[in-house]
């Protein structure tokens, strides 16, 4: 596993892709329409999604570039990335869908909001090229998560709108901490895993 920095353009432009078809069947795009139609629109989003995780230092991949994982510590000043992920995503996708997701966003983002009161690593994605899933490399890419966790000794706190996806890191040893769902039905599930269960 390895911190992803000093990318080219080209290596870049390959983890968009794979993370953004890695999130177009997610609940939280259904709005977008269907698979075909959102997946322009995801691709899009992802990619400034991406280039918040790089640009903010929080973007891990493994060796072999098959499956990344976003990991940001609470206390790490972002606000700059973040300001451009915004503008990146009101400028590059269409104002009325992102508005109307942002709103059931806003909905449930508050979810976790007892939880990141206190000091902890937030996993902001987990990505498996599509030809690697089902190798493992999303339990490589949660163990190296947890690795951080045990030498920061802080919690890891995810959140997923997918309940396959929440059941899996349940069977990773994390612990579903609340659930909120929005007016469209999308329903987020925060998680949580703390040092004390690497037994787990």
């Amino acid at each position: 596993m390895k911190h992803a920095e000093d990318l080219t353009e080209k290596e870049l432009e390959r983890i968009r892709f794979v993370t953004g078809e890695a999130f177009v069947t997610n609940e939280l795009f259904h709005e977008f329409g269907s698979i075909e139609e959102r997946r322009p629109l995801v691709l899009k989003y992802m990619s400034a999604f991406v280039d918040f995780a790089y640009e903010s230092g929080s973007l891990y991949m493994t060796d072999d570039g098959c499956g990344f994982i976003g990991l940001q510590y609470i206390k790490d000043n972002a606000v700059l990335p973040q300001l451009k992920m915004l503008v990146r995503l009101f400028t590059g996708l269409p104002f009325g869908k992102l508005k109307k997701m942002l709103g059931h966003v806003g909905q449930i983002a508050d979810a976790d909001k007892q939880l990141k009161k206190v000091p902890h690593i937030d996993v902001l994605m987990v990505a498996v090229n599509k030809d690697s899933q089902g190798k493992g490399y999303a339990r490589q890419l949660v163990d190296f998560a947890k690795k951080m966790s045990e030498e920061k000794n802080l919690p890891l706190l995810i959140g997923t709108d997918m309940k396959d996806y929440a059941d899996m890191y349940c069977h990773y040893g994390f612990r579903l901490a609340c659930s909120k769902t929005a007016d469209n039905g999308v329903t987020r599930y925060v998680l949580t895993w703390q040092p004390s269960d690497k037994t787990k």
